[in-house]
C-alpha cells in the first residue's frame, strides 16, 4: 500500500485529495493545523491525522518524523497555503511576511524535511499546489503571486537535483477553487485602488475565474502521482487551462497589455 502525506488537508484542495487518495487504497497522513476538529478524515480507514502549521519549523520536522515511523513515504503533497488580496502599497509587513512564510518558505521546509527519508531510499514524488497566478497574473494579488512563480521556479530548479536521487517533483497549478479558500483570503484595502478592484471583480464574474470542484482538481493531483511521466506542471480547471492556452499563443507582453486594457477601470462620460 503506497502513502501519501499531505499539507492543508482540512479543507478544499487537501481534504478532497485525502479522500480521493484514500478511496484507490493510499494509505493517507492528512496534516492540518487542528486535527482534533476534524469529523470527516478521521472516520476513514487507513488515514491518519496528525498536528501541523507550516509557518512552525520544528513542528514540521516533527511531524515528519511521526509521518516517517509510520511507514514509507511516497507522496509529500504541499498543499498549504492562503491567497492575500489587495495592493502592495496596503499590505503591511506582517501580512508579506507571513503569506510568504504559509506558501513558499512551509513548502520549502516541508520538502526539505522529507528528501532525507526519499534520498535514502532511492524514490519518492514532491507535488506541490501552486496557481494559475503562478504562471501568468493578475492585479491586486502581486504577494501571493509572487509566492506561487516562486514555487514553480524552484520546483523546476530542484527538480536537478533531486533528479540523481531518483526523486521526483511535480506542481498542480489549478485556477479558481470551490472551496474555503475565498473564505480565508486576507485582504489589504487602499481607497486609491478601489476602482480596478471593483473592475476586478466585474471581469472574474464575467467568466475569466471559473470556480471547479475540489473533486476535480484532486484528480490532477491523482494523475500527477499515478502517471509515471517526467512532467513538471500540471494545469487544472478550464479557466487556468484558457488562459495559459491564451498566454502562450499571444507571448507574455501582448498577453499582459491585453490584460491591463482588460482590468482598466471604465471612466464616466458626460
Amino acid at each position: 500500500m503506497k502513502t501519501i502525506f499531505i499539507t492543508g488537508a482540512s479543507a478544499g484542495l487537501g481534504k478532497a485529495t485525502a479522500q480521493l487518495f484514500q478511496s484507490k487504497g493510499w494509505s493517507v497522513i492528512a496534516t492540518m493545523r487542528n486535527p482534533e476538529k476534524e469529523t470527516e478524515l478521521n472516520l476513514l480507514p487507513n488515514v491518519t491525522l496528525l498536528p501541523l502549521d507550516v509557518t512552525n519549523p520544528d513542528q514540521i520536522w516533527s511531524t515528519a518524523q511521526k509521518a516517517i515511523a509510520l511507514g514509507n513515504i511516497d507522496v509529500a503533497f504541499n498543499n498549504a497555503g492562503y491567497g492575500l488580496f489587495g495592493a502592495l502599497e496596503a499590505c503591511t509587513d506582517d501580512q508579506i511576511t507571513d503569506q510568504i512564510a504559509t506558501n513558499l518558505t512551509g513548502v520549502l521546509r516541508v520538502t526539505q524535511a522529507f528528501i532525507p527519508h526519499f534520498r535514502e531510499k532511492k524514490s519518492g514524488l514532491f507535488i506541490t499546489t501552486t496557481s494559475v497566478c503562478g504562471l501568468t497574473s493578475n492585479p491586486l494579488s502581486s504577494v501571493y503571486n509572487a509566492t506561487k512563480w516562486a514555487l514553480e521556479g524552484w520546483s523546476e530548479s530542484i527538480a536537478y537535483e533531486l533528479a540523481p536521487f531518483n526523486i521526483g517533483i511535480k506542481t498542480v497549478a489549478p485556477g479558481g477553487i470551490k472551496s474555503k479558500f475565498m473564505q480565508g483570503m486576507k485582504s489589504a484595502g487602499h481607497s486609491a485602488y478601489e476602482p480596478l478592484a471593483q473592475k476586478l471583480n466585474e471581469v472574474f464574474s464575467n467568466g475569466l475565474l471559473i470556480f471547479t470542484e475540489p473533486e476535480i482538481i484532486a484528480q490532477s493531483v491523482y494523475e500527477a502521482a499515478t502517471d509515471g511521466k517526467d512532467q513538471l506542471t500540471y494545469v487544472a480547471g478550464i479557466d487556468a487551462i484558457s488562459l495559459i492556452a491564451k498566454r502562450q499563443a499571444e507571448g507574455a507582453d501582448a498577453f499582459r497589455i491585453g490584460m491591463t486594457k482588460l482590468f482598466e477601470p471604465e471612466t464616466a462620460t458626460v
